[in-house]
């Protein structure tokens, strides 16, 4: 990637700009991490920027790799800057992630709004640099001083009072930037007790340091200390943000509730403007934290709950969620309060599971498990897992793939956690209705061999099938099916075919439990007819003398319905 000084704002200096940023928030990385306390003390704001940098820079190569096979020509800015933010946008991970990804957006507004020019100048990069803050601090639900939305209008304040060209633009957006940061103790208690400054201000920074060296061709030589003095000997951001736990609203007030939401959930949303304002409210009313970025029909949706569920629900009414993450702060998080706060580490256990469905993930992330959404022709890739077993920041972690056609992906993804120094057991479950079982005998406080014994123990005794429609004309183990048929699919083979989802389901629960069962578990698709549900529980009460029947709702999974046999 060049090097090289860029005299103007074109296409090329968004490339080496990204690329410079995410140099930048890789060397920080581990210490922005450290500095982490708000608005959750989970410490990996810098990993999550560095991931939301590493997808626009992917995103603005891709243009260039296209650009050279069909044209000699460079893209315009436009295109770049577009990619830049779109890319941002589909990757933002955590609350700065996501926040640094409408900056991103806001830049790319100014720097795309004339489709033809090549590039820009001095005076268009303080334009970019206002719209950004400003239109990052109208995303956050509750905007709080002392974040890195204060350092962003600092950052848009110093670059409208300079002349000149985007050098010196950059320059001083830099340096009034770096005063921002300074002053981000004195303005949020909970980083004046635990002794930093705002950990994604501190991110911020680094990416502005970054358009510095892009314009200059030098890194600045002033880089803002991480921590400051606050005249406590030995405060430390673990040991400060017990005392900080009141802070709990991103409007900065101070929160008296025993305990801080459980939960964050994140997921990129198809919807349009009106549906979206409901969804803010909506969401507002669930949790805190709440940061809704995007427009033109995709956003990305950011929160803290409680009810992980009904974040989700709440995104399926608005629209199409997908690429839907939900993480269970857990025990060790900064949700204890006061004196039975534990030390700030990893947890000791943790479950991630690929799901194929909005309903399961909410299903699974009040479990307590990390969840990974897999929808019908989006398979997870590998790196996704990897990531998913980072976010559960745990020292063992017990990987559901949930499908048999994950097994490699999901074996690779594990030798490289273990390559990290996490304790990482694979349990080979086919289906979610087996990590469903697997999941509800999962003890965390046994020893970590016997509950992934009993866990891969509950997931093989459970017998799994699912009820699809078939898109064309095939040979199946039950005959030739045409497009449009019902099919009924018993531990992965056709075993019915039938014309009424219902008739198929019920041929396939006989099946099913003619060799025994005690427990029916049936999960409905978003296509699945309404009645269904209520047809197969009757049939099992009415013909299965003590078996139980509990049903749950998936979502987009795919299949119409999922069934499950222990």
């Amino acid at each position: 990637m060049p090097q090289v000084p860029q005299t103007c704002f074109d296409a090329l200096a968004v490339r080496t700009w990204c690329g410079l940023a995410l140099e930048a928030l890789g060397r920080a990385r581990e210490e922005i991490d450290a500095i982490n306390v708000y608005p959750v003390a989970d410490g990996d704001t810098g990993t999550n920027l560095y991931l939301t940098v590493e997808s626009a820079v992917t995103a603005v190569e891709a243009v260039f790799a296209g650009h050279g096979t069909l044209t000699a020509e460079r893209p315009q800015l436009a295109d770049a800057a577009r990619a830049m933010a779109h890319g941002a946008l589909i990757g933002a991970r955590g609350n700065s992630g996501t926040i640094l990804a409408q900056l991103l957006r806001g830049m790319a507004q100014v720097l795309a709004a004339d489709g033809e020019t090549a590039h820009t100048d001095g005076d268009g990069l303080r334009r970019a640099l206002r719209h950004a803050a400003d239109s990052a601090r109208r995303a956050v639900a509750h905007p709080v001083e002392g974040t890195v939305l204060s350092v962003a209008s600092a950052a848009a304040d110093a670059a409208d009072g300079t002349g000149g060209d985007c050098a010196t633009v950059a320059r001083a957006a830099y340096e009034g930037a770096c005063a921002a940061l300074a002053a981000t103790p004195g303005q949020l208690a909970v980083l004046e007790r635990a002794g930093v400054v705002d950990a994604g201000g501190r991110g911020l920074v680094a990416v502005l340091a970054a358009l510095v060296q892009t314009f200059t061709g030098e890194n600045p030589a002033f880089v803002p200390h991480a921590r400051v003095d606050t005249g406590r000997p030995g405060a430390d951001p673990a040991a400060s943000a017990e005392e900080a736990i009141t802070v709990g609203r991103e409007d900065g007030a101070a929160d008296h509730r025993e305990s801080a939401p459980a939960f964050e959930v994140i997921y990129l949303l198809e919807a349009d403007d009106t549906a979206v304002t409901r969804l803010r409210n909506r969401l507002d009313a669930l949790g805190d934290s709440l940061v809704v970025v995007g427009g033109d029909g995709l956003w990305n949706v950011h929160v803290h709950v409680d009810d992980a569920g009904a974040a989700v629900e709440a995104g399926v009414e608005a629209g199409r969620p997908h690429r839907i993450r939900i993480t269970h702060f857990g025990l060790g998080d900064v949700h204890t309060t006061g004196a039975e706060r534990p030390p700030r580490e990893r947890a000791q256990r943790a479950v991630v599971a690929v799901v194929p469905g909005e309903g399961l993930a909410g299903l699974y992330g009040e479990a307590g498990a990390t969840t990974v959404l897999a929808r019908p022709g989006e398979p997870p890739a590998s790196g996704e897992l990897v990531q998913a077993v980072r976010r559960a920041h745990a020292r063992e972690v017990v990987l559901l793939p949930n499908d048999p056609d994950l097994r490699h992906t999901a074996a690779a993804a594990a030798e490289q956690a273990r390559a990290e120094g996490i304790r990482v057991a694979l349990i080979p479950t086919r289906s979610a209705v087996q990590g469903i079982a697997a999941l509800a005998v999962h003890q965390p406080e046994r020893r970590f061999d016997e509950d992934v014994v009993a866990m891969t123990s509950a997931a093989g005794a459970t017998r799994h099938a699912e009820v699809e429609i078939a898109e064309r004309q095939s040979w199946t183990m039950a005959g030739i099916c045409q497009a449009g048929d019902i099919l009924g699919l018993v531990d992965g083979d056709v075993a019915v075919i039938g014309a009424d989802v219902t008739a198929t389901a019920r041929s396939v629960l006989d099946r099913m439990l003619s060799a025994g069962g005690e427990l029916v578990t049936l999960v409905l698709g978003d296509e699945t007819p309404e009645n269904v549900a209520g047809h197969l529980e009757a049939h099992v009460r009415e013909t299965y003398l003590a078996v139980d029947t509990v049903v749950y709702r998936g979502g987009r999974q795919g299949a119409l319905l999922l069934i499950g046999v222990e």
